[in-house]
């Protein structure tokens, strides 16, 4: 499959994933293996540098680009020290901004995001803001330098697909100078395909297999899903039609 490249770095995997509500950290390894993914996103407040045993980045293979979120910011201003504390902790400069005021349905805040955005660009980080698919915004977004636009599926934690399917393909059809990876709700990997079938570049996905029976399992079906969907885009799907269509010749051989 055609290699994804983002934030500078070229990825034969086009699926992310994400650390949030598994049952132990000892899983990680299983899950990074079977999904083929090389991004892993993990929230700062679990990285204990002075702990062995409770610090999520022992768990978390040295090849791995690690993609550390500002999850808990109400602001800005939060956004970008988190951001800065994740650096001075070993964790590179690769960030994703995720700015919630929202206690209720936990949706992003466009404005501050894009402010944290532009000032974390000019300090050097890659940034993946996480935002509600807004096409000025996301344009925004690519104007102040963001290394990607990751717009969400549904309410994030909920498992419940692309509700925002005809928004996404908007970012997606007007969003051409860097990826739309589809972040938050993915809840199935039919979910995931459909993204990559509409030509997102990449999907994020997390609490679907976090909250799964089988974790390990789960990531490698997402992991096969996500080639699928990208397959089938590369390839080109086939015009839908209102009427029937035969698929062999009807005449010639009926008398």
């Amino acid at each position: 499959m055609d290699e994804l490249e983002i934030g500078g770095v070229k990825l034969d995997s086009r699926l992310f994933v994400g650390t949030g509500k598994l049952a132990s950290n000892e899983v990680i390894p299983k899950i990074m293996e079977k999904s083929n993914s090389k991004v892993i996103t993990v929230a700062l407040r679990r990285v204990d540098i002075t702990s062995k045993q409770d610090n999520i980045l022992n768990f978390i293979d040295k090849d791995l680009i690690l993609l550390p979120n500002t999850s808990g910011a109400r602001n800005a201003e939060e956004a970008i020290r988190l951001a800065r504390i994740a650096k001075a902790a070993g964790c590179g400069n690769w960030i994703k901004i995720e700015v919630i005021s929202d206690n209720k349905y936990l949706l992003p805040d466009n404005y501050e995001t894009i402010k944290a955005t532009e000032a974390l660009v000019k300090e050097g980080f890659i940034v993946f803001p996480y935002v509600n698919p807004d096409l000025m915004d996301a344009r925004r977004l690519v104007n102040v330098g963001a290394a990607a636009v990751m717009p969400l599926g549904a309410p994030i934690g909920s498992n419940r697909g692309l509700r925002t399917k005809e928004m996404l393909k908007i970012l997606i059809e007007e969003i051409n100078e860097v990826p739309v990876v589809v972040d938050a709700g993915i809840g199935k990997p039919s979910d995931a395909a459909m993204a990559m079938e509409m030509g997102a570049d990449a999907v994020l996905v997390n609490t679907a297999i976090a909250t799964a029976d089988n974790p390990v399992l789960m990531a490698e079906a997402f992991s096969l899903a996500v080639k699928a969907g990208r397959m089938a885009y590369v390839a080109k799907i086939g015009e839908e039609k209102e009427y029937a269509s035969a698929s062999s010749p009807l005449t010639g051989f009926l008398r």
